[in-house]
């Protein structure tokens, strides 16, 4: 019987622990950045990416704020290449980040993300950007990759857990937008 309620109490514990930490598939989970200058960021249903339909370890995909921290690179990259007047709207379609977890690797492993080549970054992004005037100067959808992030790859002491991804959209917008606007 002690056995059962330590092992019940263990269970309770784990499912606290579990429990806490930011759930981008909760009902009240934000789905835009905050609006905030010239360029806005949202996201279609985190439960529609690739990232955790395909994912081996769905549970660890979908806590945290890389959803956000990564909505919220975008933006400050976005804002620094338009010029003053003119807008962005971006919308994340689809994200499949670089790596997986691969449980086959055993006990301790599991919650590990490995970092292979046939793992690349990938994104779907839709936008509209508007000029000085309002009016609407190009709008499209673009699906963006990185297949050799890691021959490009960044220092080996870069530990930011989005630095390929992050990598792949200062590609993509610095392709789709031209390089950073002097501020004055």
């Amino acid at each position: 019987m002690h056995a059962r309620l330590s092992a019940l109490a263990l269970i309770l514990a784990l499912a606290g622990c579990a429990a806490s930490g930011d759930n981008m598939l909760a009902a009240d989970a934000p789905r835009a950045l905050p609006d905030a200058g010239p360029v806005a960021v949202a996201w279609a249903d985190p439960a529609t990416f690739t990232e955790l339909r395909r994912s081996q370890n769905r549970w660890n995909n979908e806590r945290g704020s890389w959803l956000t921290d990564l909505a919220s690179y975008m933006r400050k990259r976005a804002v620094a290449r338009l010029p003053a007047g003119e807008r962005l709207q971006l919308t994340i379609i689809d994200i499949d980040r670089a790596g997986d977890f691969e449980p086959w690797r055993g006990i301790g492993q599991q919650d590990i993300r490995i970092v292979r080549d046939i793992y690349p970054p990938r994104m779907t992004v839709q936008f509209k950007h508007f000029d000085a005037s309002g009016a609407l100067a190009a709008e499209g959808e673009r699906r963006i990759t990185d297949p050799a992030f890691l021959v490009n790859a960044a220092p080996i002491n870069d530990t930011d857990p989005l630095r390929y991804e992050k990598r792949m959209v200062d590609s993509w917008l610095r392709r789709e937008f031209g390089n950073p606007v002097a501020r004055r």
